[in-house]
């Protein structure tokens, strides 16, 4: 069963995709913040990472940072799910290695299941 590590600080979306994912077959860790997300990440060993822009104690950019800069988990992927949608964010994301980046707004739940799916087929 791959497993996904979910970091996102708002609990109502925590918890529907979280069922939504699990439905589908993901076992899902939840963090609530980035530094736990961080922390979790290097833990777990996740398969993938589903990251929030937006989260106290450490903000999404960051944790794509470390991440990236950490031999052991430079390679997971990391899929960034938020609000922002400035041009500049989603370059920047990607630029720092984000596999995808999507704004919640935009995206339905089989879509971001879609993407997650497709993420790690490839």
């Amino acid at each position: 069963m791959k497993k996904i590590l979910f970091v996102e600080d708002e609990p109502s979306l925590q918890k529907t995709l979280g069922d939504v994912l699990e439905q589908n077959g993901y076992e899902v860790i939840s963090a609530f913040d980035g530094e736990s997300g961080l922390e979790k990440a290097k833990s777990e060993k996740p398969d993938l990472i589903l990251l929030d822009i937006v989260l106290p104690k450490m903000d999404g950019l960051k944790v794509l940072e470390k991440l990236k800069s950490d031999e052991d988990m430079k390679a997971t992927p990391v899929i960034i799910l938020t609000n922002l949608e400035r041009m500049d964010e989603i370059n920047k994301a990607i630029e720092m290695g984000a596999n995808a980046y999507l704004v919640k707004a935009q995206y339905t739940m089989s879509e971001v299941i879609d993407k997650i799916n497709e993420t790690l087929e490839n």
